[in-house]
């Protein structure tokens, strides 16, 4: 058996080191991950126009809320096609497309919320089945605004930090980021389990200034997430 001369040698390690580099650069390639589009915050008047679009998490909520006040005050059905979004003006019409499946359905806003971090819409019963995501609870949407109705007033915005069973705890925290941030209150909310006490900084004028509030109290680790101010703020 003859031994390899020192050029089979060199081509041997050349080749082993371009195997190498080229599985590094593969692998970089698979675990980056493109960001999601958001719907955009513009300074001022209204937010959002036909076209915009936004990507994450989508839930769906049934009993026990139906039959309750929807945060526009209208009885929310279940059964009729609507969902909650935390910024949207009332009355938004919306197209979502599961990314699984790739079905769609077409949603008025009529209520708040999703209130969970990374959950971007909270989709009808009804509207859930559509895009069949009612047996895995969640799925990843796109959301299209189709139309908007014109607010009454000036547009809102305000930044939920956290939502209390105890009112003082609440009213507490309430305090402390009054002085820290110039505005703050809790919102009453009765729910399921009994009175929930929620914890907003602001009102802000434009989503924009909501936008860079939140980001300074996810440096202070708060689950910030900006919501449209429907109603008075009552401090």
């Amino acid at each position: 058996m003859s031994r390899p001369d020192s050029r089979s040698i060199r081509y041997w390690i050349l080749c082993v080191c371009l195997t190498a580099l080229l599985t590094s650069a593969c692998g970089k390639k698979r675990t980056q991950a493109s960001a999601p589009r958001s719907i955009p915050a513009r300074p001022g008047g209204s937010a959002v126009k036909p076209g915009t679009s936004e990507v994450g998490m989508a839930s769906w909520y049934g009993h026990p809320y139906h039959g309750r006040r929807a945060a526009n005050g209208e009885v929310y059905d279940m059964r009729k096609l609507t969902a909650a979004h935390r910024t949207l003006p009332f009355d938004t019409m919306v197209n979502v497309r599961n990314l699984d499946n790739q079905r769609e359905v077409q949603v008025r806003i009529n209520d708040r919320g999703p209130f969970v971090g990374g959950r971007i819409i909270d989709l009808s019963e009804a509207a859930a089945q559509q895009i069949a995501m009612i047996g895995p609870g969640t799925a990843k949407v796109s959301i299209e605004v189709l139309s908007t109705k014109s607010a009454v007033g000036l547009d809102r915005y305000a930044v939920q930090i956290g939502a209390f069973s105890d009112a003082a705890t609440a009213e507490q925290l309430q305090r402390r980021m009054t002085v820290r941030y110039g505005a703050a209150y809790v919102e009453n909310v009765r729910t399921n389990n009994g009175m929930m006490y929620r914890v907003r900084v602001g009102p802000k004028p434009s989503l924009a200034e909501a936008a860079q509030l939140a980001a300074s109290l996810k440096e202070e680790t708060f689950p910030a997430l900006i919501v449209r101010v429907d109603s008075p703020v009552r401090n």
